[in-house]
């Protein structure tokens, strides 16, 4: 264990945690004893960072938040799990992210890059991806797949198993209980889909191509009163392709749950 370049002297480590060069530990702070903390990262006063859980470099942890717990599962019986963190990641105040259970493969991972503010919560074997945005308060069930670039606004509600596609944007208060595509914009509870993503798709460099057959596509699959079948076999039909076109209905085919419309 490497010696915190800034140890507040109330700071709790376990000598059996791992803390990379650079680490600032604040106030109260506690890491446990199979936790493992990277380079530069920051913990602030009273946050706790809980066994057999993984922070990337240049992690920030804000006062408060509680990372690694154990699993609000029923079913969890007190097996090894999980947390895994990438790198550059902001957990603000009184964010939760809880480990893995045995029924979802043990692990709950977060990408990179990503922004969690105040009060959210990631629960046991969510799947995040790179650079997220998470809202105060936004919260994801158990089992929820986010792709990368998502927004989810603050109040956001996602149900279990749900998974929230790449590049979407869900405004603020938004209930989840299907499958939101990639590129897409959705808000209300029940969510409802409001259309493509554009103007977020714009600031992330999509070429105007790319956004033009991407808009043909949400035409045909949202507005066309097709059903889902009907709706994929007419994109392709129209000879619309590219990558986002082939994410866009690879998502589709295989939602499990049914797609927000």
């Amino acid at each position: 264990m490497n010696v915190p370049v800034e140890c507040h002297p109330t700071a709790v480590v376990h000598p059996g945690a791992e803390l990379g060069v650079g680490v600032k530990l604040g106030p109260y702070a506690i890491i446990h004893s199979t936790a493992r903390v990277g380079d530069d990262s920051e913990i602030g006063a009273f946050a706790v960072i809980h066994d057999h859980t993984t922070l990337g470099a240049e992690t920030r942890v804000f006062p408060h938040a509680c990372l690694g717990s154990e699993p609000q599962d029923l079913k969890f019986d007190g097996e090894l799990s999980f947390l895994d963190s990438g790198e550059q990641n902001t957990f603000r105040e009184f964010v939760t992210a809880n480990r893995g259970t045995e029924g979802g493969g043990g692990i709950t991972r977060i990408g990179s890059g990503c922004m969690f503010m105040a009060y959210s919560h990631i629960a046991h074997d969510c799947q995040v991806g790179n650079h997220t945005i998470f809202g105060n308060s936004a919260t994801l069930a158990g089992h929820v797949e986010v792709g990368d670039y998502a927004i989810l606004n603050a109040f956001c509600g996602i149900q279990q198993f749900a998974r929230i596609g790449a590049h979407a944007y869900l405004a603020a208060y938004a209930g989840v209980t299907k499958d939101v595509v990639p590129f897409a914009r959705a808000h209300g509870n029940h969510a409802r889909m409001l259309g493509l993503n554009s103007i977020g798709l714009q600031r992330r460099g999509f070429a105007n191509n790319v956004r033009r057959d991407l808009k043909a596509a949400f035409r045909i699959l949202f507005r066309e009163k097709l059903n889902t079948t009907q709706a994929l076999e007419r994109i392709t039909s129209t000879g619309l392709h590219g990558p986002e076109i082939d994410t866009l209905m690879s998502f589709v085919k295989n939602s499990e749950l049914g797609i927000v419309k």
